[in-house]
């Protein structure tokens, strides 16, 4: 039985190619074409495959339906928090997970600091768009168009000397964060807070969330939290993989 599965669950992948006719997947799976023929018959029957006019078989509706109700079912909070406790252990700074919901930025998740020094940002609060780092990222992934009617209905609160200013200043640093894959916030919105952040993606490559990393320049200079982007970068890559489904699950790193 479960060598019966293997064979029809590795037609799908053949079928993801393109279309293809029975011989070419009795060749893929090293079976007779009645063998092939039996499985290809009943993913037909529940809606997997489908047997198109000229006799090959591609994939079926139904494998479509059910792939975006996995997605819609994903919570991506869930799916995070393992990895975010991971890298609050791993550095001992803040740790946030951030959604971009009805043009505004809201923290999802949190890891506190092992440090006395704690932030005052809570779950549900929506971040300071203008100039926090998971904001960036979330808001750069969006289209020119919709970057810009943004941009230009925000205001612009010079929270410290170093916020972003205006919304030409804001769409500049969105076509940054875009091209570099990443974001940072150094005193934009705290003088005495930094932050970096990387961008979390879904199976289509869109970012459906934002994770960063932040400290008072108290316990660590901007440069030193600068200096832990490649290992933010790389857990937001696992969590991902994970969200995608793109990788297995694994341990958090």
């Amino acid at each position: 039985m479960s060598q019966t599965v293997d064979r029809a669950l590795s037609i799908l992948p053949l079928l993801a190619e393109g279309p293809a006719d029975l011989g070419r997947v009795a060749d893929r799976l090293g079976v007779h074409k009645s063998t092939a023929l039996r499985l290809l018959r009943t993913l037909h029957q529940h809606g997997l495959v489908h047997r198109q006019s000229d006799q090959r078989y591609r994939l079926g509706a139904r494998l479509f339906a059910l792939a975006q109700e996995a997605m819609e079912s994903l919570d991506v909070r869930e799916i995070a928090h393992p990895h975010l406790l991971s890298l609050g252990e791993q550095c001992g700074h803040t740790v946030h997970l951030a959604v971009h919901e009805d043009d505004e930025v809201l923290y999802i998740d949190k890891v506190d600091s092992r440090y006395p020094v704690r932030m005052y940002s809570r779950i549900g609060k929506p971040v300071a768009i203008t100039v926090a780092a998971v904001a960036k990222l979330l808001l750069a992934d969006l289209t020119e168009a919709e970057r810009r009617a943004i941009a230009q209905r925000l205001d612009y609160p010079m929270y410290t000397a170093r916020s972003t200013p205006n919304a030409a200043a804001f769409l500049k640093e969105l076509a940054t964060v875009r091209e570099q894959g990443w974001a940072a916030d150094l005193g934009g919105h705290e003088e005495s807070i930094n932050c970096v952040a990387a961008p979390i993606r879904g199976a289509d490559g869109r970012v459906v969330a934002a994770m960063s990393v932040s400290a008072p320049n108290v316990v660590v200079t901007a440069d030193e939290l600068l200096a832990l982007l490649p290992l933010v970068r790389r857990i937001a890559d696992a969590i991902s993989d994970e969200f995608s489904g793109r990788n297995p699950v694994k341990d958090p790193v």
